[in-house]
């Protein structure tokens, strides 16, 4: 858990379903575990946001389902955990159902990936660099 949690992402998550509610406190501590210096925030109005040097990821839930969509199209997915908007143009993203496994190892790295090239400049600097 972050050190400073958002209490709008705090609101945002208290309003779920219990199963949505404990997948993303699973999902949010692994983000912050990638890298504790991604930051909380609220975009949207109500939509949690995790930025580093620009968008890492967001939560959405939905009725069936959890997505954590993924602001970079061009990181790597060796792990292929990503399931949704393959040839997106700014985002993919991991749909999670109610019993879904997580590798929480391979988010992390996921995670942990993006906030990196964010660093470095973001993907839009990076890929136009080749």
């Amino acid at each position: 858990m972050p050190g400073n949690p958002h209490p709008g992402v705090d609101a945002y998550l208290e309003r779920l379903a219990p199963w949505q509610r404990q997948l993303c406190d699973r999902l949010r501590a692994l983000i912050h575990e990638a890298d504790p210096e991604i930051e909380e925030t609220i975009k949207r109005s109500v939509q949690p946001y995790f930025v580093l040097e620009g968008n890492v990821c967001a939560l959405l839930a939905v009725k069936d389902h959890v997505n954590l969509f993924l602001y970079d199209p061009s990181v790597p997915d060796p792990d292929g955990l990503i399931n949704q908007g393959h040839g997106n143009a700014t985002a993919r993203a991991i749909q999670f159902r109610e019993h879904d496994p997580i590798d929480d190892a391979a988010l992390v790295r996921l995670v942990r990936a993006i906030a990196e090239r964010n660093r470095a400049g973001g993907w839009r600097r990076l890929d136009a660099r080749g």
